[in-house]
């Protein structure tokens, strides 16, 4: 199996000048670049020749949830890691609200601007629906998907979202996120089965939304598993468009939030699909089995020729 080993290669001036503290050269060894994408500052990395593999994160990540995967996939991947505005290193103009269907255009303007003439999403949690989306709006680009724990479709009615949605989404959830960072305090830990994070790992994940306003962003997603039920009705019935890709399937099978029956509801939607179960493997997938994935992904490569 392919195993991680934190590298450094050599750190630009500039990469250095822009990045805060927190996130050094030691736990985070990529080069950091920006773009400007509709008044957005984007924040990304970009490892590696080949294919191009894009990486799409959740709530309340950034780029920093790939740091283990990427060095075991850059050789033979072009590995492609973004922040959505207000997440990690990207900033947000103040008429951003932050709401999923935003960051798939944004997503889509970014990935446009680099001029990718092929690409394979890599997503998970809210990276689902939003790199999904993108990937029908690029559909002629796009050959193959790797889908991990995550949803591409409205889920209003069932309790299991409901609850958490109502709870984090609603008015004692806001203060917890604003003013207790509840989301990346209980929920990374929570999420993280396999491995425990060590204390500079924890202050990467926190750092970045140091401030009650800068938390916003991680309370507009829990909100919007109902809010946004529109643009989630949008990416369920373009779906269609994309099931006749290869697929892989990564599911941890530990994961609090997305379960067997959201991993069987994409291999009814996606018939080309093979799922690898991540035994132990909680929601943050990334974390617990990067290794494993990136066996996997590798596997996966090879058998699309």
């Amino acid at each position: 199996m392919v195993q991680y080993h934190p590298e450094h290669p050599p750190a630009t001036q500039s990469n250095l000048a822009e990045r805060p503290s927190f996130l050094s050269h030691e736990i985070f060894p990529f080069q950091s670049k920006w773009m400007d994408v509709n008044g957005q500052r984007i924040h990304y990395i970009d490892e590696g020749k080949g294919t191009a593999l894009v990486f799409f994160h959740g709530n309340p990540t950034y780029s920093f949830l790939f740091r283990k995967v990427i060095p075991l996939l850059r050789h033979r991947f072009r590995c492609i890691a973004f922040d959505y505005p207000g997440f990690g290193l990207s900033q947000a103009t103040a008429d951003y609200n932050f709401l999923p269907e935003e960051h798939a255009a944004i997503s889509d303007a970014f990935l446009r601007k680099l001029k990718l003439k092929k690409w394979i999403p890599a997503v998970s949690d809210w990276g689902g629906p939003i790199g999904l989306r993108v990937a029908q709006l690029q559909q002629d680009r796009v050959p193959a998907l790797i889908i991990g724990n995550t949803f591409a479709w409205p889920v209003n009615g069932d309790f299991h979202f409901e609850g958490f949605s109502r709870f984090f989404g609603g008015f004692l959830g806001k203060i917890l996120i604003r003013h207790f960072h509840a989301f990346v305090r209980v929920l990374i830990p929570a999420g993280t089965r396999r491995v425990k994070l060590t204390e500079s790992e924890m202050k990467a994940y926190l750092r970045p939304m140091a401030t009650p306003d800068a938390r916003m962003p991680t309370y507009i997603f829990p909100r919007s598993i109902l809010k946004s039920k529109n643009f989630l009705t949008k990416v369920e019935e373009h779906l269609s468009a994309l099931k006749n890709r290869r697929t892989l399937l990564l599911w941890g099978d530990r994961d609090i939030a997305f379960r067997a029956k959201e991993r069987e509801q994409f291999q009814k939607a996606l018939p080309n699909s093979r799922a690898k179960i991540l035994s132990g493997a909680g929601h943050f997938i990334w974390e617990d089995s990067p290794e494993e994935i990136a066996s996997e992904i590798l596997k996966f490569s090879d058998s699309l020729g």
